[in-house]
C-alpha cells in the first residue's frame, strides 16, 4: 500500500491501512478515498479505528475494533453492501433481488456487537471467555474459564472450519451468529 494509506502508529508501531467509516481505503493527511473510493481494507489489515478519540467520543469516528474474525466478517458484509451500491449507481438495476433493498448511499459501519466475545486460549487446557466487551476499557465479563472454556473454544474452531467447508453443521451454527436479530451491546442498531 502507498505510504499515505498506512497509519503512523497502532499496535506493532503502525503501517496498517487507514479507512473510512464506509470502509473505503483514504489518504491519511486529506482524509479522501484513494482509487476513486473503489478500493476498501476489511480485517485485520486496517487500522481498526475511524478518526480521533474525541471524534470517538463525539459519535463522529469509530473506536479501534478487536482484530479477530468476526468484526471482520461483519466487515465483509458491510463491505459488499456497498460494492453493490456503487455498482448499482454506475450499471442501475443488477437484476439482483436484492437490488431493489439497496439503499441510495454507503453504509457507514460500525463496532459490531460481536467484537465484544473473546475466547482466548491460555494453554492446550485452558482458555477464558469475555462476553459484552466493548470500546470502553475494562468492559466486558468473564463467564467461561478453564478447560471447559478451552473445549468451547476448540468447538468454535471447528464448526467454522465446518461452515467454510459447507458443513451442514458449521452452517447451521454460524447462520444464526451472522443473523442475529437483537444485539445487546455493541454500536450498531439494537435491532436489525
Amino acid at each position: 500500500m502507498p505510504k499515505n494509506t498506512l497509519s503512523d502508529k497502532g499496535p506493532g508501531g503502525g503501517g496498517w491501512i487507514v479507512i473510512n467509516k464506509k470502509l473505503q481505503v483514504v489518504d491519511k493527511e486529506s482524509n479522501e478515498p484513494v482509487g476513486n473510493g473503489n478500493i476498501f481494507a476489511i480485517g485485520d489489515c486496517n487500522f481498526g479505528c475511524v478518526g480521533t478519540p474525541d471524534d470517538w467520543k463525539a459519535g463522529k469516528g469509530m473506536a479501534p475494533v478487536p482484530k479477530i474474525s468476526y468484526p471482520s466478517e461483519e466487515q465483509a458484509v458491510h463491505v459488499i453492501s456497498n460494492i453493490r451500491i456503487m455498482d448499482k449507481e454506475k450499471f442501475g438495476y443488477l437484476g439482483y433481488i436484492c437490488d431493489i433493498c439497496l439503499a441510495d448511499e454507503l453504509m457507514d459501519t460500525w463496532w459490531p456487537w460481536g467484537a465484544g466475545m473473546f475466547a482466548t486460549s491460555l494453554g492446550p487446557d485452558d482458555a477464558c471467555f469475555v462476553v459484552a466487551a466493548n470500546s470502553k476499557p475494562g468492559s466486558g465479563y468473564m463467564v467461561l474459564w478453564g478447560w471447559c472454556s478451552a473445549v468451547q473454544k476448540e468447538i468454535i474452531e471447528a464448526s467454522k472450519v465446518d461452515e467454510c467447508k459447507h458443513g451442514i453443521v458449521g452452517q447451521c451454527i454460524w447462520y444464526f451468529v451472522h443473523h442475529t436479530y437483537v444485539h445487546l451491546w455493541g454500536e450498531g442498531a439494537f435491532y436489525k
